[in-house]
């Protein structure tokens, strides 16, 4: 995905290693080694047993434009897009769920190629499902978010969001909303973390209750980025 946000664009195939955020911080790699989550063997810590600490809840501040780019996925996949209320908007965590949740992420980064979409489909930006094991950032999300919803996760507690990276790029994450807090899956990392210990900041995500998307105010989690 490249594509124009709040005055930035996106370039979001870039991947780290498996469990690396390698262009944070120092002070905020010491942050998340402590919470064995990122560096030094994050994902062996997210066993089928466990379940993950409490994370915060972000807060909405507001209606936002969604991306160009999803409004054309709407038309061509319109039951990916759809809310349906009478589904629960948060997922009730348990461990399988968990472990399903890290499976998924792991998986769909390790099975897809990172492309751009100009290199993919000869366009600015396009979102849709790796069906050829290609695709940029929001293109693993779609499919990790299919992939979760057929193993019974909610579609509505699954919410595409938009955010600024470590690069200072426009960059997409899935985000689940659980009654344990709001957790980020990414095809730049196989550990999936608390909303607030991405180092991102945060920009807009499909709304729970219409096909509106909410604006997250550009709230920055606490950890800092190399270049921010």
């Amino acid at each position: 995905m490249r594509h124009a946000l709040e005055g930035r664009f996106d370039t979001c195939v870039q991947i780290r290693p498996a469990g690396v955020l390698s262009t944070i911080s120092a002070a905020a790699k010491g942050g998340l080694i402590a919470l064995t989550l990122v560096l030094g063997g994050a994902t062996q810590a997210q066993t089928v047993a466990s379940l993950p600490g409490n994370a915060q809840a972000i807060d909405n501040s507001g209606n936002a434009r969604p991306v160009a780019a999803w409004t054309d996925f709407c038309r061509r996949h319109p039951t990916e897009c759809a809310v349906s209320t009478a589904e629960p908007a948060k997922v009730a965590m348990t461990p399988d769920i968990w472990s399903a949740i890290v499976s998924v992420n792991r998986r769909v980064n390790a099975r897809i190629k990172p492309t751009t979409d100009k290199a993919h489909w000869n366009v600015v930006d396009r979102w849709d499902f790796p069906d050829d094991g290609q695709g940029d950032c929001e293109d693993y999300q779609l499919l990790k978010r299919k992939m979760l919803r057929e193993r019974g996760l909610p579609q509505r507690a699954m919410r595409m969001t938009v955010v600024i990276d470590e690069l200072n790029e426009g960059h997409a994450v899935l985000m689940i909303r659980s009654d344990r807090g709001d957790y980020i899956l990414d095809n730049k990392t196989n550990a999936v973390l608390p909303w607030d210990q991405t180092g991102y900041v945060y920009v807009k995500r499909e709304g729970q209750d219409s096909m509106a998307w909410t604006s997250l105010g550009g709230v920055t989690s606490p950890t800092a980025t190399a270049n921010r």
